[in-house]
This record gives C-alpha cells, sequence and structure tokens, in this order.
C-alpha cells in the first residue's frame, strides 16, 4: 500500500532555512520505489554509524555525549532530551535491560512513523542499535500499531535483512556487542501508545497504565530497566553520530535539533508528511502542503495531534513550529500531526467528533477520565444538537479542570486540554448553538 493510496503524500524535498538548503534526514532515499531495501538503505550511508562506533571503539559515554549536544528531544510528544533519557539507565545492572521502540501511533492526525517504517526501516534498526550499545542492552522491541499490518511486515522484512548481513544479532559485526531485535504487533488500542501500558501488552496483560514511580528506566519490561522512545526519535540517531551533535543542533535551533516530521491533514490542498527542519514558520509548512484548499481562509489549527490545545489561524501564522515557540503561542507540539480547519469548519462539531474518540479510547482504569469522558462528549453532543444551556459551557470547563492532571496517564489530559481550548477561543459559538439551536457556520460542509 502506497501512500497515494491512503490519499497522503509523504515529502522528502529539501527545504530552505534561514538562506540554506537542508535535505531530508529520515525520509532520505523515499523517492526510490525500493528504497526500503538494505542494498539502497547502505547506498545512502545506511549502518555506516554503528559501523564507525564498532569499529573506532566509541564508548557508550561518547555516543550519549553525542546525542546530548544535538539537542534531540523525544519526537513521540513529550520532548524529553534523549540523551538524558538514555543516561538513566543503569548499564551495570547485573540483570536482562531492554529496549522498546513506540511505533503505536494512534494519534489521530499522525501519521508519520507508519511512512519511516514503510520507507525508510532500516534507519530505525540501526539507531536501535546504537541506542542499545549505548545503554548496555541485549534485547529490544519494536511494538507497532495494530491497525497498519503491511508496515509491519515490511519491518519485519528489513529486520531479516539486518540480522542476515550481520547488523542484528550475537557479536554484531564482528564486535563483542550482541542486540537481538524483535517487532511486536499490537491490536489497535490507543491506550498502548502510553509507555506503561504498552509495557504492559508486550507482557501479554490488558494494556493499563502503571502507576509512576517507579519509572520504566528502573522498573520496566518484565519489571527490569527499560528505556522507550518513539520511531522518529530512535530514526534521527544515525544521522547524529554520522555528521555529529552539534551539526544535528545547528539544522533547528537551540533547545529544537534537527529536522521534524510534521503529518499535515484536515484543510490543505496537499496532506502528507513534511520534514522540515525544527523552528520552520508554520506559514512556511502551510506554504509546502500547497497552501488552504480551495482558497478558504484559515480558521483554526491543532498543532501537535488532537490530544493538544487548538489555537486560532491567526496566532498559527506568527508561530514557529518548535517545542518552546508552539508553547508561548498557547499550546504543544505533540507528536507533530498538524490538522489545519478553514472558515467552514464549526469548532462545536469539531469537539463532537474529538470527545467521541477519548470517550471511546479511555481504558477505564481511573474515575475522573472513565466518568468525565462520556460526561463531555454527552454535554457537546447535546449543544451540537440545539438541547444544551449556557450552564453546559461552564459545566464543561469544570469538568475538564477537573479531569486533566488527576488520572494516571495523560489520556484524562488529552481529553480536557481541547475542551477547554476550544471554549476558551471559540466560546462565541457554542454560545450561538445554545441560544439559536443552530450553527454559527452556516456553510459547514
Amino acid at each position: 500500500m502506497g501512500a497515494k493510496d491512503l490519499l497522503i503524500d509523504t515529502r522528502a524535498q529539501s527545504t530552505c532555512f534561514h538562506g540554506r538548503h537542508i535535505q531530508p534526514q529520515i525520509y532520505a532515499g523515499l523517492s526510490s520505489p525500493d528504497g526500503w531495501h538494505l542494498k539502497d538503505y547502505e547506498a545512502r550511508d545506511g549502518y555506516q554509524a554503528l559501523r564507525r562506533i564498532l569499529s573506532e571503539g566509541i564508548t557508550p559515554d561518547q555516543v550519549i555525549a553525542e546525542l546530548k549536544a544535538s539537542g534531540l528531544r523525544g519526537r513521540g510528544g513529550a520532548g524529553f532530551p534523549t540523551g538524558l533519557k538514555w543516561s538513566f539507565m543503569p548499564r551495570q545492572h547485573p540483570g536482562p535491560k531492554y529496549l522498546v521502540c513506540n511505533s503505536d501511533e494512534g494519534e489521530p492526525g499522525t501519521f508519520k512513523d507508519r511512512d519511516i517504517l514503510r520507507y525508510n526501516p532500516h534507519i530505525v534498526i540501526e539507531g536501535m542499535a546504537i541506542a542499545a550499545y549505548a545503554m548496555g542492552i541485549a534485547a529490544g522491541y519494536n511494538y507497532i500499531h495494530g491497525e497498519i499490518w503491511e508496515t509491519y511486515e515490511r519491518f519485519e522484512e528489513a529486520l531479516e535483512e539486518a540480522r542476515a548481513a550481520g547488523y542484528i544479532g550475537q557479536r554484531i559485526l564482528g564486535s563483542d556487542f550482541s542486540f537481538e531485535l524483535h517487532a511486536f504487533h499490537g491490536y489497535g488500542a490507543y491506550i498502548c501508545g502510553e509507555e506503561t501500558a504498552m509495557l504492559e501488552s508486550l507482557e501479554g496483560k490488558k494494556g493499563w497504565p502503571r502507576f509512576k514511580p517507579p519509572f520504566p528506566a528502573s522498573h520496566g519490561l518484565y519489571g527490569k530497566p527499560t528505556t522507550i522512545n518513539n520511531t522518529e526519535t530512535l530514526a534521527a540517531v544515525p544521522w547524529i553520530i554520522r555528521n555529529g551533535g552539534q551539526k544535528y543542533l545547528e539544522v533547528g535551533r537551540p533547545n529544537n535539533g534537527g529536522t521534524k516530521i510534521f503529518s499535515m491533514s484536515g484543510d490543505v490542498e496537499h496532506p502528507g508528511n513534511y520534514e522540515v527542519p525544527l523552528g520552520t514558520p508554520f506559514a512556511k509548512l502551510l506554504e509546502l502542503a500547497g497552501g488552504m484548499r480551495g482558497g478558504r481562509k484559515l480558521k483554526m489549527v491543532i498543532p501537535g495531534g488532537s490530544s493538544m490545545p487548538v489555537l486560532p489561524g491567526d496566532v498559527m501564522m506568527a508561530t514557529d513550529m518548535d517545542y518552546d515557540s508552539i508553547v508561548k503561542a498557547g499550546s504543544m507540539l505533540g507528536s507533530g500531526a498538524v490538522i489545519v480547519m478553514d472558515e467552514t469548519r464549526c469548532a462545536v462539531k469539531s469537539l463532537l467528533r474529538l470527545s467521541y474518540f477519548y470517550f471511546e479510547e479511555s481504558c477505564g482504569q481511573c474515575t475522573p477520565c472513565r466518568e468525565g469522558t462520556g460526561w463531555l462528549w454527552r454535554i457537546v453532543h447535546r449543544i451540537e444538537h440545539g438541547e444544551g444551556t449556557m450552564d453546559d459551557l461552564d459545566e464543561l470547563d469544570r469538568i475538564a479542570y477537573n479531569i486533566q492532571g488527576r488520572t494516571i496517564c495523560a489520556l484524562g489530559d488529552a481529553a480536557a486540554m481541547p475542551v477547554r481550548a476550544f471554549l476558551k477561543h471559540y466560546r462565541d459559538e457554542f454560545a450561538h448553538h445554545v441560544e439559536h439551536k443552530t450553527c454559527l457556520v452556516p456553510t459547514y460542509v
């Protein structure tokens, strides 16, 4: 299945950034139909970073120091510094330790990781091997989302190629370093994107998030020290080792190093994945996606996946696409899923769809989330269908406030933050639904 079949367009073009043309790092080689195979990856200097580490005797501490210098932050949503996370792993721990790649990409609007695994799977395998070396880990798993079976099969094929070539397994490339890597196919539960729920699923149990502490770094998979990174995060590692952490940092901006893949969807001419340097203005990203579909006016944007607060279009047009700039604007970068909505989109109906998703995906372990997500959806449903009251608006905000920060994992926050943001920026539309029993946006399609 190709990107065109899914009505997305994964782009691997060079991007002009501060007068420099930046070549794709993770989506390199995307133009070749067979670019995912080992021979094509090796032709793009694939596995040279791993070879260099093992042949030149680069120490684990040096690898971690390079990651810290790069400014690489977790691409799965939290944005935690990768090098710092790796340093938490107790390398001298006498028992097993594990590395897990989180490819359970279930956030609405996000479709970048599946295309990394589909078009450049070896970059993830090499990144995981380097990470395992740096942390003294002998076994790893790639937990792949349950609704992308073809991608899972392709990753398995790439894994067999890597194993046959000596990049995975015992005494890799003739060194003393051994690392075994396995793919694991999930079952499509959104909650398993949360790291501890994913660990529960890997262990064959129901995907319920765990209480923290203890954290996975000390008590993770099978109760052993475990490091969990996102697919895109691990895919960035080989380039950093080949070219240096400082050069990677210079691609973006301070505290926001390297490129970032943004999944552009919604009312744009060319929905798809776009790999650009962190710090690229949103206006430039929108231009790369062909601008607004049909020449309509930009109304609102969710900049980091459906769980992030929505921002008005004029705010986004003045915002750069990096962690710090988007926080300053009032939202978060999250997974990098940019959902663009034009002037014909109703804020109430948009929130209704999001609220239903989180209601359906709540695992039910925590009372605030189990009861609150359904409560939120029912109130928004009532407002959308002309049965709401003005008191419902304050009630929505109160319920969301009491969910946020009061659950074991972040799904409660993911359900609450969109509600509060939509009310903050588009309260007039909610009030119009209540007072006039109809939508303020009559041209909604």
